[in-house]
């Protein structure tokens, strides 16, 4: 239980709450033994089932001592007071001390809530953090849906695991030591019986528990692939309708549901085994005690306030030992959960640990790519290999080359979103990854081939990650953009919600607010990632016009199909297979009449 017992550092937040809890779970525990283990035998005494000696013992710390020194006054004041004045006080303070126990109980419970809740809001802000920060190579091996499962599934099993944890460390414990010392103090030899018999059962417990693990760990496991299913199949609603392949989805996430539905019947059955077994062995025990402890009274061999102390502390000891016994399943179950949860906390920030840049990112001259080569983890083959190129402050290069060929990859490299297996790139002769990422990412404006828009306001979606800005500014930005014809027609205008992904606008508004996103930011390098690919041709010559207006003394990186829209580059680059092919100028690589020549034919055709 490594796992879920390293998630417990985060209890450490919440010191003062730990304390209160122990004081009083602690507290309780001492008012409950009294009111039960103390008042059955005043009872007994004033019933008349246990007799009251007729002298005072001589006092000492014996067991026999106290019982005799209580049953005596106990017969004093039955005598003096009468049978019903005694029972009225002994009920009094019966209720009382169960009130003070109840109330103490209360405030345990009511201190290991924002303990419960709080270590749960940590772990899933620095899990979130974590998927934040993570460089863009760690999400091609997680699905979405296995990463939301994490967060919501798994932290949900550790929350339970943390209130369990804290019951088995803190209230739990200290009952069943109590109540163990009052058990040896009113007989040992049942104690010592109990303790011999006792690795029996904790055996089976033990086997149980591994099963829960094993079990646990798949159920978690299959629940991420649902939940990855489940969101896969939303983004891809259109694409299964038009294909009629409705059922052969639901056949496939209902074939995953029940996998998962019968994995977890096994989790459960062996989870809620744990109370019933352990009241099983408790009964038996239980019983043999009364048997023998009987034959003992009536043999005189013990004293029959004993037993029924014995009996009744025993009965109350069943309760916290089969609590313990639960709260140890939960934890078995949520170490499974524990264990997903560390994979991405574990997971290494290769960009942000490894190289912790502190300068800032001034561009003034020239980009170079030195060497550069890069491939994915698992990944033989290089997916880039000896790209060297210069760019110098104020161009407009172009990268261009089929579907494959590592044009993306570049610009990933560029911004950090990976680093370079081989090889560097370098701004001004330093070292990108000399610069702090926030630094290097403020001086680059993306626009990617996908409209990324998030449930929100156009205004918010125009200026997402600023704090500081004017609506003045926002409109420019639209304006450059070819955007604010568009908007002015929505219904609430630049407060209109673009729903979920932007999908309450077409392909081309949604590509039109990205670029203006990138344009409010005046950033230094502009890079484009087929960033008019969703656009008519009459809004692609109208938004190129306008970035290359706003773009004037600034460095320009475009990836483009679309040939006819980088024409007028400084410097087109022709990749094919992770290689730069060709290197010049447009009318430069016609003369050439090499690859890129062949690309302007076909699209020209």
């Amino acid at each position: 239980m490594k796992n879920i017992l390293h998630l417990l550092r985060y209890v450490t937040n919440y010191k003062k709450e730990v304390f209160l809890n122990i004081l009083f779970n602690v507290l309780y525990v001492f008012f409950n033994l009294f009111s039960i283990a103390m008042v059955v035998p005043f009872v007994s005494i004033l019933l008349g089932l246990v007799p009251s000696p007729e002298q005072l013992p001589e006092f000492s710390f014996s067991k026999d001592a106290i019982i005799g020194t209580v049953a005596y006054y106990l017969g004093y004041y039955k005598q003096t007071l009468g049978f019903f004045t005694c029972l009225i006080y002994i009920s009094i303070g019966f209720v009382f001390f169960t009130l003070l126990a109840n109330l103490c109980r209360y405030f345990g419970y009511y201190f290991l809530s924002p303990i419960r809740n709080g270590v749960v809001k940590d772990l899933r802000n620095d899990v979130y953090k974590k998927i934040t920060i993570l460089p863009v190579s760690f999400f091609s091996n997680f699905r979405r849906g296995d990463i939301i499962s994490r967060m919501t599934s798994d932290i949900g099993a550790v929350e339970w695991s943390v209130y369990s944890c804290l019951q088995m460390v803190i209230k739990d414990p200290v009952m069943i030591i109590v109540y163990t010392i009052s058990l040896i103090f009113a007989s040992w030899k049942f104690v010592l019986f109990i303790i011999i018999v006792l690795p029996l059962p904790m055996i089976l417990i033990q086997k149980i528990g591994a099963s829960l693990n094993r079990n646990s760990y798949k159920g978690q496991q299959k629940l991420g692939r649902l939940l990855a299913f489940a969101e896969e199949s939303l983004s891809m609603v259109k694409i299964t309708k038009s294909l009629n392949a409705e059922k052969i989805m639901i056949d496939k996430f209902s074939t995953s549901n029940t996998s998962y539905a019968k994995t977890m019947s096994r989790v459960v059955a062996r989870q809620e085994m744990a109370a019933p077994l352990t009241e099983f062995f408790s009964i038996i025990i239980l019983s043999v005690v009364v048997v023998v402890g009987g034959m003992m009274t009536l043999t005189s061999q013990m004293h029959p306030a004993v037993l029924i102390a014995f009996t009744v502390i025993f009965s109350r000891l069943i309760s916290p030992v089969k609590e313990l016994i639960t709260a140890y399943y939960n934890l078995k179950k949520g170490e499974a959960a524990a264990t997903r949860i560390l994979q991405i906390l574990n997971t290494k920030q290769t960009t942000e640990e490894e190289y912790k840049g502190n300068k800032e990112c001034k561009f003034a001259n020239e980009i170079k790519f030195e060497n550069v080569s890069f491939t994915y983890e698992n990944n033989n083959a290089f997916n880039l290999q000896d790209i060297n190129f210069t760019i110098k402050k104020g161009q407009k290069v172009a990268i261009v080359g089929a579907s494959g060929a590592g044009k993306s990859t570049l610009l990933d490299l560029f911004v950090r979103f990976a680093d370079p297996t081989q090889g560097k790139i370098t701004i001004d002769g330093e070292d990108i990854k000399d610069f702090s990422l926030s630094s290097l990412r403020l001086s680059h404006g993306i626009v990617t081939q996908q409209s990324i828009l998030f449930n929100d306001s156009v205004k918010n979606n125009i200026a997402f990650g600023l704090t500081d800005f004017k609506d003045e500014d926002i409109k420019a930005a639209a304006k450059i953009a070819g955007a604010d014809e568009f908007i002015e027609k929505l219904p609430n205008g630049y407060d209109t919600i673009t729903g979920d992904r932007g999908l309450q606008l077409s392909g081309g508004q949604r590509q039109r607010l990205c670029i203006a996103r990138a344009i409010l930011r005046n950033p230094q390098i502009l890079l484009l990632d087929e960033a008019t690919s969703a656009m008519d041709t009459e809004n692609e010559k109208k938004v190129t016009r306008a970035i290359a207006n706003a773009m004037k003394g600034r460095t320009v990186i475009a990836i483009a199909h679309r040939l006819s829209t980088i024409l007028d580059s400084d410097m087109i680059i022709v990749m094919d297979k992770g290689r730069i092919i060709e290197i010049g100028s447009h009318q430069e690589l016609l003369d050439k009449n090499g690859y890129y020549a062949h690309l302007i034919k076909l699209q020209t055709l």
